[in-house]
């Protein structure tokens, strides 16, 4: 009966067992301010404070709720320059048929198509890493 009582359970740690316990006092105001960055960031008390402590520098901590709200503004706004590069092109058309589309407008319009270009993939490239940060 005692072998079948060894079988269940977690198997026992051979390495990397943390064996060590650090013990801290808080003031009510600064045990508060744990609980808060614990609830806001989802982490354990104890992953909090060890990362916290030993500067974990390979896992990143984010608030995920302020990360997804910001996304989702850079979404809406990126929405609404592309709405707004479709109107010029379109008024741009416009007066192309009408024949009164002048050379400048058209190289003005080039410039700031080509920068806008860049920010995107600048854009896109920030938030991969965001990404692969975040699922390590």
């Amino acid at each position: 009966m005692s072998k079948a009582k060894s079988l269940m359970g977690r198997p026992v740690m051979q390495q990397g067992k943390r064996t060590k316990k650090i013990g801290a006092r808080f003031t009510e105001d600064e045990h508060q301010q744990v609980l808060a960055l614990e609830k806001q960031l989802g982490l354990s008390e104890t992953d909090l404070v060890r990362m916290r402590l030993l500067a974990d520098t390979s896992r990143l901590i984010v608030n995920a709720k302020d990360l997804i709200g910001e996304i989702d503004r850079l979404g809406a706004e990126l929405g609404r320059v592309g709405n707004n590069i479709n109107q010029l092109a379109r008024h741009a058309n416009t007066l192309k048929l009408a024949g009164t589309l002048q050379p400048a407008v058209i190289i003005r319009f080039n410039e700031l198509f080509e920068q806008y270009l860049v920010i995107q993939q600048s854009i896109e490239v920030a938030l991969r890493k965001i990404i692969r940060a975040m699922g390590k």
